[in-house]
C-alpha cells in the first residue's frame, strides 16, 4: 500500500489521530506526513482539520421528519359538516421523505432532524431506519412532540387543506448543525429544507459556500420560503414549485417566460441551478452558464399526488450523485414523481431501473 493511501486507511479508523502518531505509525517523519495529508486535502479525499474522510456517495438530508395523516372523503366536500372519508397514517415530512425515496433506490443516505422523545418519534425513526436511511445523528428531545403534518384531500384525490405542526423544529440551532459538522462535511450532497430556522438556514448556507459542500435546498411552501436569506451563494440546487418562485422573485408566474425571469432573479441572488415545478405542466430548470429548459410533464394516471416533491427531488439527487447530466438528473426525479402519482403511497417503491425505463433522454 502507497503511503498516502495507508494514511488515509490509518484516518479512516481513527479520524481524531495526530501526525505525530501517523508517523511513528509509517515510521516517517512528521513533515512526510503533513504533506502527504496536504495532497490528500487538495484531492479532496479527506476535508477539515480534524481529518474527515469524505464518503463518495451519501447524501446527507437536514430537515423536516414528522407523522403524515392523510384524510381523503368519499364524495366531493360538503363544507361546514362532516364527510365520510378514509384515514391513513404514515411517515413523512420533506427531509425525511427525500431521505426514503433516496435509500429506496439504494443511495448511502443519512438523515439529521428532531423528534420527541415519544412513541411517535421512536416509531418514525424505526421506520426510516428501515428503508435504509441512516438516522444515527438524529435527536430526539425530552419533553417534546414529534412534528405533525395533516392533510385533507377531496374524492379525487386533489389536497383541500394542510395544517401543520412543527414548532420542534425550532430548536434546530446552529449549535446543533454545528455539533453535527463532521457528518455533514463528509456528505457527498447535502440537503435541507427550510423547517430549519433562518438564522440556521443562513449559517449552513454561508458555511456550505466556505466549505465548497454541494448543497440543495427546498423552501416546503411560501411561508417557509421567506426564511432563506437574501443572499444564496452557496445553494447549488434550489428546487421550487411555482408559487415559491413567485414569492422569491416578486414575480406573478404564468406562462415559461415568467419561469425564466424568476429563475434569473435567483441565480442573481447567488444559486447555481434552479427547479421551478409547475404542477400539471412539467419542470422549467436554469443554470449559472444560460442553460434552460421547459419539460412537459411525463404521462401518468393520477391516483394521489401527495408526495409528488419528495419523490421528484430525490429522483433529481439520485442522478446527480450518480454523475448522470443535471439534464437527464432532471428527467429522472419526473420520473420517479410519475411513478409516485400512480400509487397511493406517499412512497412509492422506486428502483433505479424503474427510473432508467421511464424516461428515453
Amino acid at each position: 500500500m502507497v503511503k498516502d493511501q495507508h494514511i488515509l486507511a490509518l484516518i479512516k479508523e481513527n479520524p481524531f489521530i495526530s501526525q505525530q502518531e501517523l508517523s511513528k505509525k509509517l515510521g516517517i517523519s512528521r513533515s512526510a506526513v503533513a504533506g502527504y495529508i496536504s495532497n490528500l486535502m487538495k484531492r479532496g479525499e479527506i476535508v477539515g482539520r480534524a481529518y474527515i474522510v469524505r464518503e463518495e456517495s451519501r447524501i446527507t438530508c437536514i430537515g423536516g421528519a414528522n407523522i403524515d395523516r392523510k384524510s381523503q372523503t368519499m364524495k366531493s366536500i360538503q363544507y361546514g359538516t362532516s364527510n365520510p372519508a378514509t384515514v391513513r397514517q404514515s411517515s413523512g415530512g420533506i427531509s425525511r421523505n427525500v431521505a426514503e425515496n433516496l435509500g429506496r433506490l439504494g443511495c448511502p443516505v443519512s438523515l439529521i432532524t428532531l423528534v420527541g422523545d415519544d412513541q411517535e418519534g421512536k416509531w418514525l425513526l424505526e421506520e426510516t431506519k428501515r428503508s435504509g436511511v441512516d438516522v444515527s445523528q438524529c435527536l430526539a428531545l425530552h419533553q417534546e412532540k414529534t412534528g405533525s403534518y395533516t392533510s385533507i384531500m377531496d374524492h379525487t384525490g386533489e389536497m383541500i387543506l394542510a395544517v401543520a405542526d412543527m414548532q420542534i423544529y425550532d430548536q434546530m440551532s446552529v449549535d446543533f448543525l454545528d455539533s453535527r459538522w463532521a457528518h455533514l462535511a463528509s456528505s457527498n450532497i447535502l440537503f435541507a429544507d427550510t423547517n430549519l430556522p433562518e438564522e440556521s438556514l443562513e449559517y449552513l448556507i454561508h458555511r456550505c459556500e466556505k466549505d465548497e459542500l454541494t448543497l440543495c435546498v427546498n423552501p416546503v411552501s411560501v411561508p417557509k420560503a421567506l426564511r432563506l436569506p437574501s443572499n444564496l451563494k452557496g445553494v447549488d440546487l434550489l428546487i421550487v414549485s411555482q408559487d415559491e418562485a413567485a414569492a422569491l422573485s416578486e414575480l406573478e408566474i404564468k406562462t415559461a417566460e415568467d419561469c425564466k425571469k424568476a429563475a434569473e432573479h435567483l441565480i442573481n441572488r447567488g444559486a447555481s441551478q434552479v427547479i421551478i415545478h409547475l404542477d400539471g405542466q412539467g419542470v422549467f430548470w436554469a443554470d449559472r452558464d444560460g442553460k434552460e429548459e421547459h419539460i412537459q410533464p411525463l404521462r401518468a394516471d393520477v391516483v394521489d399526488r401527495t408526495g409528488l416533491e419528495e419523490s421528484l427531488i430525490g429522483g433529481i439527487l439520485f442522478g446527480v450523485n450518480q454523475g448522470e447530466s443535471f439534464a437527464r438528473s432532471v428527467r429522472l426525479g419526473m420520473a420517479a414523481s410519475a411513478i409516485t402519482l400512480q400509487t397511493t403511497d406517499t412512497i412509492a417503491d422506486l428502483t433505479a431501473e424503474q427510473l432508467n425505463s421511464y424516461i428515453t433522454y
